[in-house]
């Protein structure tokens, strides 16, 4: 039985201006103990679908099962299953993080928890805070208490939406630490993020979302594998040779140029030196997740993904 299964999940919203289909028939299985990653680009539909996951919103067709749980048939069952850590900052700005991690244990009829209650404010760095009043957190140490809420009852299932948006590095680091030893321990974790860098580190398989569509459902190592190319990567002040700027990736002064052999690299660098573009810090180095999610997001329409790859495991 799958921890999580997604069952041709379709979801249009309806409007005044028209229809607007959220999600177009997405189906795949997460596995107990798997780390999935869910990726897309804004208005994808990850967000819709972790809605769905989690009862706030209705699939207008398919099914949504945790545990062996249907969120609408069986939610209360399935809601028990699963830790929800949302994108947006909610809080009640009525208590403290001890007293909202009580009330919370309370809702899932859980007694008895303050010993798993110290346990998470120590490891997500909230034992200071534990008398502190909601409306005194900084909207880091906020997130941290949406991580503990999602975790109280201690769910095998963890679905995190965007967890460090706008998090900093401590934050980003004590989180993962932790979630990648739930993982170690049997939770099955599903993460939406824009850090691909975390995705690629964490998550042992992934899927991608565009417009609504399942693009892409392959081991994050097969991704990588898939397109195995080499990367020319240095930092320039200069603007690129037409030639070479139509097919870079330009990020402030870093530049990224997909090369295919030691020829290429020569080509590449001689061009450089004949526009007297000044290169600094040159590596060569293998393509990442990013270089993946665009290629794969600029290469398949939307309307044909289903046929170009999204493999169902």
């Amino acid at each position: 039985m799958p921890a999580v299964r997604f069952e041709d999940v379709a979801k249009t919203y309806r409007g005044a201006r028209g229809d607007l289909q959220a999600l177009a028939g997405v189906s795949f299985d997460i596995e107990p103990g798997e780390f999935f990653g869910l990726l897309g680009p804004n208005g994808a539909g990850k967000t819709t679908l972790i809605s769905i996951l989690a009862g706030l919103a209705a699939a207008s067709r398919g099914r949504v099962t945790v545990m062996g749980h249907d969120v609408r048939a069986d939610y209360a069952a399935a809601r028990r299953a699963l830790g929800i850590v949302p994108q947006e900052l909610v809080f009640d700005p009525f208590f403290s993080v001890r007293e909202t991690l009580r009330i919370q244990s309370g809702y899932f009829g859980v007694r008895g928890n303050d010993a798993w209650i110290d346990e998470l404010l120590a490891e997500l760095g909230l034992a200071d805070k534990a008398g502190a009043n909601m409306r005194q957190l900084s909207g880091g140490m906020k997130r941290r208490v949406l991580v503990a809420q999602a975790l109280v009852h201690r769910p095998p299932v963890i679905a995190l939406d965007e967890p460090t948006a706008g998090a900093d590095v401590e934050l980003r680091q004590t989180l993962w630490s932790f979630i990648a030893r739930l993982n170690r321990e049997g939770h099955t974790v599903l993460l939406t993020t824009h850090y691909l860098e975390e995705a690629e580190a964490l998550c042992h398989r992934i899927g991608m979302l565009k417009q609504g569509v399942l693009v892409a459902l392959d081991r994050t190592a097969d991704l990588l594998a898939r397109a195995a190319s080499t990367m020319l990567r240095f930092k320039t002040d200069v603007a690129l040779p037409a030639a070479l700027a139509e097919r870079a990736r330009v990020t402030g002064r870093v530049v990224q140029l997909k090369v295919h052999d030691a020829g290429e690299v020569e080509g590449v660098l001689a061009e450089l030196r004949e526009a007297r573009v000044v290169v600094e810090d040159l590596e060569i180095g293998r393509a990442d997740l990013e270089d993946v999610f665009l290629e794969i997001m600029r290469g398949v329409p939307a309307s044909t993904a289903h046929l170009a790859g999204a493999v169902h495991v």
